[in-house]
């Protein structure tokens, strides 16, 4: 028989990374923590983790147990809940890409708080390898990440498809026009975000282009590289989801990126999305009222087209 303590030992090895942070996170000695894992081990057949000086990996079998295991504490939590005369609450943990804006995550949680579906949402930041790594591993739900047609692994979800645009300040010079092409920003202060998905195809479009600007920032902050933007700093390239009070966003013409975004749902989570999915159109409609508004293109004084 598999014991509770053994699961709860394994699943917090998994959330901590570590057996050091687990065992402290479980209020146990590490050397209780660790016997309880071999037991583990022993009492299933196989390794469930690999362990060097650095880091500690889940195996393969180690991945396969995780998200049983958490449906398995899942279900006593609501057990205990229901015996107690408790509403059970379930939680629901959400992967969120870096360069996923604010305001709709913003507008969702203020939505979900509202509406009291009965489930804590937890949100978990991470680049989209990381989030990847998570889905497989069990340690989140679904991550609202990039959809790529090669990833067949996870069900998905597409809430919307937008592609990349200059963000200027309102008072910019070029801030009414509709498409500018790299070539007239040779002499503008740029502002890098390094954790951008098409960074090497913009730095590629600038270059074949003859285009080497001044770098005033380079930044993993989204947020922050917005707000320096609309302060006058400098410009750079945004998913036209960025879109905001003080800012401008003309096409760069030429650049032609889009990305999809949308939720992928980890192995074995059938009955966390049914049960989501309150959340999920909450989540969705969000991303509705962000999807961008593509303007019209605008004429020049000779009636064609910029």
């Amino acid at each position: 028989m598999m014991d509770r303590y053994l699961l709860r030992y394994f699943l917090a090895v998994v959330d901590c990374g570590s057996f050091s942070r687990a065992a402290a996170q479980e209020n146990v000695a590490q050397p209780t923590l660790s016997v309880g894992i071999a037991k583990l081990e022993r009492h299933l057949g196989a390794k469930l983790f690999n362990r060097t000086s650095q880091r500690v990996q889940l195996t393969e079998a180690g991945a396969r147990l995780s998200s049983f295991a958490r449906r398995i504490e899942s279900e006593f939590n609501r057990a205990e809940a229901a015996v107690l005369g408790l509403e059970p609450v379930r939680l629901f943990r959400l992967g969120v890409l870096t360069t996923i804006p604010t305001a709709p995550l913003a507008s969702f949680v203020a939505q979900a708080a509202a509406h009291r579906p009965g489930m804590h949402v937890e949100l978990v930041e991470g680049a989209e390898g990381a989030l990847l790594q998570r889905l497989r591993r069990g340690r989140v739900d679904a991550a609202l990440t990039l959809l790529r047609p090669d990833e067949p692994r996870f069900a998905q979800e597409q809430f919307l498809t937008e592609s990349y645009a200059l963000a200027l300040p309102a008072s910019h010079r070029l801030a009414d026009r509709a498409s500018i092409p790299a070539d007239e920003l040779g002499d503008e202060v740029m502002i890098v975000r390094r954790q951008c998905e098409v960074l090497s195809e913009t730095s590629r479009h600038f270059v074949e282009r003859g285009v080497r600007p001044f770098f005033a920032l380079k930044t993993t902050n989204d947020d922050r590289a917005l707000a320096l933007v609309r302060a006058g700093l400098g410009i750079t390239v945004m998913p036209e989801s960025y879109a905001s009070e003080g800012i401008r966003m003309p096409e760069l013409a030429g650049f032609r990126p889009e990305r999809r975004i949308g939720l992928l749902w980890a192995e074995e989570s059938e009955g966390i999305a049914s049960a989501a999915k309150p959340l999920v159109d909450l989540l969705r409609a969000a991303f509705d009222r962000a999807a961008p508004r593509r303007r019209p293109a605008r004429l020049r004084a000779d009636g064609a087209l910029p």
